[in-house]
């Protein structure tokens, strides 16, 4: 087993930057699974709680290096487009709660995001082959399209993109083919994880059967 996790970490060092990429959108509407998660008060919350908005939900956690370096994108992301259209809602897995979380919003500066933590088992519901995996979710909470890997949450073709998605829910007409035209989508980007992605899945796989005394190692922030 530490082999199997010698090796994921192995991967994810040696792995390279990803370049930014629009979320690839599926065909229609998905259905999304209905899960529970807690925020900073420890409260239940899931995803109904964001109906009405389009929802940007990131799963990450902070043993992912490629989740940790992206995160601040995603807080200025938030404060771009955050409002009553928009969230992004950045959802821990971490075994070490919310204490893990706070300790890296406050050593990275982040100001923007809530903070929100579910269990382990939540990347499964989803469907997420591993870390990070970004959902792009409508205003009834279905699913409009995935991203696999890290990504500038923050660059000028991200934020466009996803201002389009918002503005298409909200009457502004912008037609589908020139959105789609204007950002490309390679078929099969959603389904190709990158190195870094692989190696977390095998991470997940290892959360998943180990105790939890026995992954320390991968809560603690630094």
């Amino acid at each position: 087993m530490k082999a199997i996790v010698l090796m994921a970490l192995a991967l994810i060092a040696g792995s390279g930057p990803s370049a930014a990429a629009p979320i690839p959108l599926h065909s229609g509407p998905r259905p999304t699974a209905s899960v529970v998660f807690e925020d900073d008060q420890g409260r239940e919350r899931s995803l109904a709680d964001f109906t009405g908005k389009v929802v940007v939900l990131n799963l990450w956690a902070t043993w992912c290096a490629p989740c940790r370096k992206e995160m601040p994108t995603l807080d200025r992301l938030q404060g771009i487009l955050g409002g009553p259209d928009f969230a992004v809602l950045a959802l821990s897995i971490d075994r070490g709660g919310r204490r893990a979380v706070e300790a890296f919003y406050m050593e990275n500066d982040i100001r923007q995001l809530d903070i929100y933590v579910g269990h382990t088992k939540i990347a499964q519901e989803l469907g997420a082959l591993g870390l990070p995996t970004t959902l792009l979710l409508d205003r009834q909470g279905r699913e409009l399209g995935r991203l696999v890997g890290p990504a500038e949450w923050d660059s000028a073709e991200m934020v466009a993109f996803l201002k389009s998605q918002v503005d298409r829910r909200t009457g502004t007409q912008v037609p589908a083919s020139g959105v789609h035209a204007q950002f490309p989508i390679t078929a099969g980007q959603a389904e190709t994880p990158s190195i870094s992605v692989l190696a977390n899945s095998i991470l997940l796989a290892v959360m998943a059967a180990w105790p939890v005394r026995s992954l320390a190692l991968f809560d603690a922030p630094g």
